[in-house]
């Protein structure tokens, strides 16, 4: 029968850059997961470690039992390559999949066994442009797999060897199994085995490789209400003798994705809301143990999520069965992003095969998605569309049973011969941070929806960032808790009315490692998560979710952490999924107020005031003191920026920095400075790049001093603090557009 040896301890590690051939003294002794840029990929600078390492192990030959031996490598960042007592067995392109190489032929009685791992920028292996960490390195489990010589397959693209693929009929359904073996001779014979949680329902003996089994009232599986999992087992027989066994989860679930009624599983409706999800954690990069992706889980459920998006590549299969466990609808992809290369469209194929063979089985993935934000470089070229075609073919070749999908950029034109490749399609937008108003989101996707009314859209990413950082009056690009909260309230009003968006996915549900970043004053990090990088803290607009999208009963004071005002009368923030809430200051009731989700009372702000939120049988609790001059540990100031927003007069009634650019522009005199300033920026070409209607749209929604400070560090552009002074002075004595 198969033997499985985790190999994970006593490793050893070096950035030595030429080949070594023995453990030395002063290699790092390591254990998997592991990698060598779990601090310099997290600290800011984009100047994190990438190249070439190697990691180092010794064994003996007996440790296992074998006719043929495997090495399985779940997860090696970017490219590596296999060396077996010196002699060179395979390399592998591909950061994020399984993938296993034959021993068997040089393993001797003691073996050296050395992985050259490489992230080094290429042309050729996907990720190279991205905003995140590509972090180098083993970073998930290694193991020996001994095997009989006739055994299920290991060499079809790290997969399991058996896919089951159930289809449901009218009263019962039919459970098809495929496995594939290496060395089947006629006498061989295959055990198939289907089991629900309490006992076996059928077994299959045959000679051939596939097999149908009809069940009949299947159970299924419903998504967060009912995971219900069934247990496929195939086993392998010699001369009655079992030689092999593989076993796989499997959910019974039919599903369709309408262009008006949204996402149906088993026939209802059930509209997707819920996040995307990085899997690195502060202090530890992607080399991240089962525990932390349990924890994962966990928080997600708790908000009342119901699909993930798994972004940007393939994930562990730990957080696929999770998926399965938990009943999450899951969305995954190839890490085929922002910049199309030509030279790999070759890895976009592999890259794509590893995915669908690798996790064919989970029930909890309806959609393969082919690429992410891939034209925001650029134009979509003939090689670009000619390879989303193919690689849209390959996935259906591949799974006939699924859908696919394409997270599209704001810029990328709704007209485009691109949007008709994929199955079904969503759109990342930014409205209201990085450009825009947050209420441009659902026009938005009301618009698209009016012009492909056949293409079932969604929003594959949303979101603004939030740090440490407290105001009353936010303000978008502020960084402060607040206005993610704000935002976030926005955004749900929005998307709960537009039943026809099929999915929504929260960009993040996690901060996450980007070390190219240097924005809200922690650099390194992108923070627009639900939940900080430690998963320590869940920021107030987690639980705006959690209002909107749990059955679990509660209530949730906001801005605990801003408790430091000036003003006299303050606004005080409490979500529920209850209908009515009580707000108690300093144990007297104040009042009661009955809603949806969010809860707002303007109360007044004098000396220490205790505050108690009830809902029900639910409370919670804070606190605000009165000060004279405001907290200045609340306001971030940008390192680096030309000017802060809070240093820019304001003039009531008339313009000034903090304005946006299309506000300004609907006045001839504020039209005449903008084009003094910002020529290249109000055109309608910037960076080297055509921009459309929807990237000029979003331009207009910036604030002057917040675009000016970020083309000052992207497009070097130079303008004095003392000219923009200058500048806002003459806005000053611009009366406001009313119209």
């Amino acid at each position: 029968m198969r033997n499985i040896l985790l190999l994970n301890d006593d490793w050893y590690f070096t950035k030595e850059n030429t080949f070594p051939n023995e453990i030395k003294e002063d290699y790092e002794k390591i254990q998997i997961p592991h990698t060598w840029n779990a601090i310099d990929g997290q600290d800011g600078g984009n100047d994190y470690y990438r190249g070439t390492c190697y990691y180092l192990k010794k064994f003996h030959k007996d440790c296992i039992e074998y006719d043929e031996c495997y090495l399985e490598l779940e997860g090696v960042n970017a490219s590596g390559d296999v060396y077996l007592n010196g002699k060179h067995l395979k390399h592998h392109d591909g950061g994020y999949s399984t993938w296993r190489v034959d021993l068997t032929d040089a393993l001797e009685e003691e073996n050296l066994l050395v992985v050259q791992v490489d992230n080094s920028i290429n042309e050729i292996v996907y990720p190279q442009m991205a905003d995140f960490t590509f972090y180098g390195g083993i970073y998930r489990n290694v193991k020996l797999i001994g095997v009989n010589k006739t055994h299920f397959d290991l060499d079809y693209y790290g997969g399991p060897g058996i896919q089951v693929t159930p289809t449901v009929k009218e009263d019962y359904a039919e459970i098809h199994i495929q496995v594939y073996v290496k060395n089947l001779k006629p006498e061989h014979r295959i055990v198939y085995t289907l089991m629900d949680q309490e006992s076996i329902i059928e077994e299959v003996s045959t000679d051939t490789l596939e097999t149908t089994i009809h069940l009949p009232h299947p159970h299924l599986w419903n998504g967060v209400k009912d995971p219900y999992l069934y247990l496929v087992k195939a086993t392998l027989l010699e001369d009655n003798l079992p030689i092999d066994e593989i076993q796989t989860k499997t959910g019974i679930r039919f599903y369709e994705i309408d262009s008006e009624r949204g996402f149906l599983l088993n026939g209802n409706e059930y509209p997707l809301r819920g996040v995307a999800r990085h899997q690195d954690f502060k202090g530890v990069g992607n080399a991240i143990s089962e525990s932390m992706q349990r924890m994962d889980m966990e928080l997600i459920h708790e908000m009342g999520a119901n699909t993930i998006r798994l972004a940007h590549y393939q994930h562990s299969q730990t957080f696929y069965d999770l998926c399965d466990e938990y009943g999450m609808i899951v969305w995954t992809e190839i890490p085929y992003i922002s910049k199309h290369m030509p030279t790999a469209n070759e890895n976009t194929k592999s890259q794509m095969k590893e995915l669908i063979i690798q996790n064919y089985n989970h029930p909890s993935i309806v959609v393969w998605g082919l690429s992410n934000e891939i034209t925001v470089s650029g134009n979509v070229t003939e090689d670009l569309l000619n390879n989303h075609i193919e690689l849209n073919d390959l996935a259906h070749s591949l799974d006939s049973s699924r859908l696919t999908t394409m997270a599209c950029v704001s810029m990328l034109d709704i007209h485009s011969p691109l949007l008709k490749v994929p199955d079904v399609l969503s759109y990342n937008h930014y409205f209201g941070w990085y450009g825009g108003s947050t209420d441009q989101n659902g026009p938005w996707f009301d618009h698209f929806h009016e012009v492909n009314p056949t293409i079932p859209i969604g929003m594959s990413e949303y979101g603004c960032e939030a740090l440490n950082w407290h105001t009353s009056s936010p303000k978008q690009g502020d960084y402060t808790e607040e206005y993610q909260a704000y935002y976030h309230e926005e955004l749900i009003k929005q998307i709960s009315e537009r039943k026809y968006l099929w999915a929504t996915h929260v960009w993040n549900m996690f901060d996450f490692g980007a070390d190219a970043r240097a924005e809200g004053g922690e650099n390194g990090q992108n923070h627009k998560g639900l939940v900080t990088f430690d998963r320590l803290y869940k920021k107030d607009s987690f639980y705006a979710y959690k209002a909107w999208l749990s059955d679990e009963k509660f209530v949730h004071l906001c801005g605990k952490r801003y408790v430091d005002r000036v003003e006299d009368t303050t606004r005080i923030t409490v979500y529920s999924n209850l209908d009515e809430v009580q707000l108690y200051l300093n144990d007297e009731l104040y009042e009661t107020k009955k809603g949806k989700w969010f809860f707002y009372f303007e109360i007044p702000n004098q000396d220490t005031t205790y505050i108690k939120a009830k809902a029900g049988e639910y409370e919670d609790e804070s606190m605000i003191r009165k000060v004279e001059t405001f907290n200045e540990a609340y306001t971030y100031k940008e390192a680096g920026a030309v000017l802060n927003w809070f240093d820019i007069a304001e003039v009531e009634g008339y313009y000034s920095l903090n304005d946006t650019v299309g506000d300004i522009l609907k006045s001839p005199q504020g039209q005449q400075l903008m084009q003094q300033m910002l020529g290249n920026v109000a055109s309608s070409h910037t960076g080297g790049f055509e921009l459309g209607p929807e990237a000029m749209q979003m331009m207009n929604g910036f604030t002057v001093v917040r675009l000016v400070n970020m083309m000052s560090s992207m497009a070097n552009l130079n303008i004095p603090k003392e000219k923009l002074l200058e500048i806002n002075e003459l806005l000053n004595q611009i009366p406001k557009n009313k119209s």
